[in-house]
């Protein structure tokens, strides 16, 4: 590993066999970009052992160096602290001399962070007791049921809880990471990075990691799916039970019946969800008014947006705006 200028923040990602590439080069190549503005991040990748360390799929990355030769000197100026997710992640768990590394290090530096999977291996560290953390959401039932201490919430794409930050899978990772640029440097550096990276926005950690489409089973009958993908795309269409089943040339008792087998909910519940994710999308993405939003969602009124709101997110549409929304945003009206 090179040698690290003192005035450099040290960003150690750790990985292991079957690691999920994505969880690491998302996140590096974040960081990498970082630096083509005002960053100055010194990144290092760390395995068990220097070299060649293969991923869950085709691709090799080479690590600088082993975290069992890194040295208490090496981590006293620490910034950050990442561990990778992937298939491995499970197998690290039984790694003594991995979750010492990163028991260790985790007290060195200013910021500890999960990709995906990676959360499992804080929670075996004992890192996240008693602490809000999220994972992939295949995970988050494996993570509350092995590490009961553990607050676990299965719908934020990220979460931070101290100095703690912990991702869903995948692109969650890039999300989180242009979370931690943006307190680093700024909300202009990481959303150029994001515009470099072709990441269409800045997603909040408060965004759900799957939509209302994907909550719920796909419908194995094509009238369903088809209506469905109907449903998303006009949310401000009459979705009432009786417009619905005359779309599927169905009566409306079948329809409905048919419905919650396929897809496990009822009619009303999909369409009051996928609504309710199309408002929230407008709000974190656009300067429309909230009467204009709540028109085009199709919720009649901002006092039904309003209540809609308050029953499911506990917050008030301004008050998810002003949460949730791009950072960059300005002279939104509320």
């Amino acid at each position: 590993m090179a040698e690290i200028a003192p005035n450099h923040r040290k960003v150690f990602f750790v990985i292991f066999p079957d690691y999920q590439v994505i969880d690491v080069a998302g996140p590096m190549e974040a960081f990498g970009k970082a630096n083509d503005y005002a960053g100055d991040y010194a990144i290092s990748l760390l395995a068990k052992q220097a070299g060649p360390i293969q991923s869950s799929g085709p691709v090799t990355l080479v690590a600088d160096r082993s975290y069992l030769e890194v040295t208490e000197p090496d981590l006293l100026d620490l910034d950050t602290l990442i561990v990778c997710g992937g298939e491995g992640a499970n197998r690290a768990l039984t790694d003594k001399h991995l979750i010492d590394f990163i028991t260790c290090a985790s007290q060195q530096a200013r910021r500890v962070v999960s990709i995906c999977t990676g959360a499992l291996i804080l929670a075996q560290a004992g890192l996240l007791d008693g602490r809000r953390a999220t994972t992939h959401w295949d995970s988050v039932d494996l993570l509350a049921r092995n590490y009961p201490e553990i607050k676990v919430e299965s719908d934020p794409i990220y979460v931070c809880d101290g100095k703690y930050w912990t991702s869903a899978g995948v692109t969650a990772g890039i999300d989180l990471s242009l979370a931690l640029i943006e307190k680093d440097l700024g909300a202009q550096t990481a959303l150029a990075i994001a515009r470099r990276l072709v990441v269409y926005m800045m997603r909040p950690g408060g965004q759900s990691q799957f939509s209302a489409q994907l909550k719920f089973q796909r419908p194995k009958q094509n009238r369903l799916s088809s209506l469905i993908e109907w449903i998303e795309l006009n949310p401000a269409q009459d979705l009432g039970i009786t417009a619905l089943a005359a779309r599927c040339a169905m009566s409306e008792r079948h329809f409905a019946r048919c419905f919650a087998e396929e897809v496990g909910i009822t009619p009303a519940r999909f369409v009051e969800q996928s609504r309710l994710e199309q408002a929230r999308r407008l709000l974190e993405q656009t300067d429309e008014t909230i009467e204009r939003i709540a028109h085009d969602c199709g919720f009649g009124s901002t006092e039904i947006l309003r209540r809609t709101f308050q029953r499911h997110l506990h917050l008030a549409p301004s008050d998810y705006r002003h949460r949730f929304g791009t950072s960059l945003r300005k002279g939104i009206s509320t």
